[in-house]
Order: C-alpha cells, then sequence, then structure tokens
C-alpha cells in the first residue's frame, strides 16, 4: 500500500487507499501514483514504454499536474494539464526515449461531487448498488475501432491499435483532456487505476474485488495471479 487519506468532500468523509505493483514483465514500476493527505487530489499515471524517459514522464506528469492544480473548475483542470504538456515535451528535448505518459486524476468540486480530469487509457471506474461503470473512455485506436465497428474486439488489430494513445501528456498537439462531474453517494467506491489492472481483470473480477473489505491489495495480488503483464496501480475511494 502505497497510502491511505481521509477526505471530507461536501456532506461525504471519502477515504482512499493506493498502492502498486512492478508486475513480471517489466525491471521496474513506470506507474505512478499520487493520493495527497492534506487536500482531495489523486493521480495515476503510466509512463508509455520502457526506460528512463517512461519513468521520468509519468513521475514528471504527476509532479507537475499537483503543483498547478489551483482550483476544480474545468478551466483550472485543463490550464493545469496544459503545464503538464509543456513540462512533459521540455523534458524531452534532454531525456533520450521521453514519449509521454497516461494521467487520470480527481479532485473536489464545490457541489460535493468530483471532478476526474482523463487523458490516455488509465480508467475510471463507480462501483453503486453491485453495478461497475467505466466513467472514462480510452484514448486509443482501438477504442475508437471497437466504437465504430472497424474490427471486432477479438481481432489482432483491435490488440495492436490498444498501445497506440490518441491523446496523452506530453503529445505534441496538447490536446485537451476529458473533464466529467461525478456526483457522490455514500456507498460508491471510485476506482482509478492503470491498464496493468483493467487490460489484466475481467469486468466480473473488478467488481468482485472492488467490492471486498481491503479492494487495494485485492486488485493487485489479482493482477500478479494473472500473469503480471504489466505494471498495476489501483487508487481506490470509499464514499460514506
Amino acid at each position: 500500500m502505497d497510502g491511505e487519506v481521509v477526505w471530507r468532500i461536501g456532506e461525504r468523509i471519502v477515504r482512499g487507499a493506493a498502492g502498486s505493483v512492478t508486475g513480471n514483465h517489466y525491471d521496474r514500476n513506470y506507474d505512478v501514483v499520487h493520493l495527497d493527505p492534506d487536500r482531495s487530489l489523486a493521480i495515476v499515471a503510466d509512463g508509455m514504454g520502457a526506460g528512463e524517459g517512461s519513468a521520468a514522464a509519468g513521475r514528471l506528469a504527476v509532479e507537475t499536474f499537483a503543483r498547478e492544480c489551483g482550483g476544480p473548475s474545468p478551466a483550472a483542470l485543463r490550464a493545469a494539464v496544459d503545464q503538464v504538456h509543456f513540462a512533459v515535451r521540455q523534458e524531452a528535448r534532454t531525456l533520450r526515449g521521453l514519449t509521454g505518459c497516461t494521467l487520470t486524476a480527481l479532485t473536489a468540486a464545490p457541489d460535493g461531487s468530483v471532478r476526474i480530469v482523463q487523458l490516455g487509457d488509465s480508467r475510471a471506474y463507480r462501483l453503486r448498488a453491485g453495478l461497475l461503470e467505466l466513467l472514462t473512455v480510452d484514448h486509443t485506436l482501438a477504442w475508437l475501432g471497437l466504437i465504430h465497428g472497424w474490427y471486432a474486439a477479438t481481432d489482432a488489430r483491435a490488440h495492436a491499435d490498444g498501445y497506440r494513445l490518441t491523446r496523452y501528456a506530453g503529445h505534441p498537439d496538447h490536446p485537451d483532456p476529458d473533464v466529467l462531474d461525478v456526483p457522490l453517494r455514500a456507498g460508491d467506491r471510485l476506482l482509478l487505476c492503470t491498464d496493468g489492472v483493467s487490460g489484466q481483470l475481467d469486468y466480473e473480477t473488478l467488481t468482485r474485488l472492488l467490492a471486498a473489505p481491503t479492494p487495494v491489495p485485492a486488485l493487485l495480488d489479482a493482477t500478479l495471479t494473472a500473469g503480471g503483464h504489466d505494471n498495476a496501480t489501483a487508487l481506490v475511494l470509499t464514499v460514506t
């Protein structure tokens, strides 16, 4: 476990926990997770590729977003992401292999809901009354291909296009992130995770483990049991 926090968001108490495992494929962990103890801010990033550039992209993106996130308004969140783009691109000039990273972050909104800002394919889910919902979309060619019917999910092209991100932190075109409002209800569980979790655990497993008394270690252990083919990071928020 990388940390646990307790926040008050509107009338709700939100308890957060996060953790990450390297898995069996890579010799180091290129995921980065931040769970702020002093304010309601949670961030997950996943470096693209492997090597020092991948690690630096995720680390720099998380550090920059945490520093530049000056408020929960959509404009402020987009401005913080723009600073992330700039910082990662600047670093790319001096560090070989730096390409970019996913970025999925959550912060409290003034009305007691939360706002999620996202680039890439690190996902956000909500478990409510036994129903697990995917709140975000994957910014990949595979997602577009499946939505538009270019091929079936089992097609080899879908697997290959899953690695081709259409939006990410550090993209030369500085694409805008998705920003969405998520109301909170007592009993909700929110999950932010990298594709090492969502790509290795099926819907039924995610639903069952997210409902467990200690979901973070359960989810991470399950990714290792599934083969540990990728770094895996899970950040869970429980609403009461």
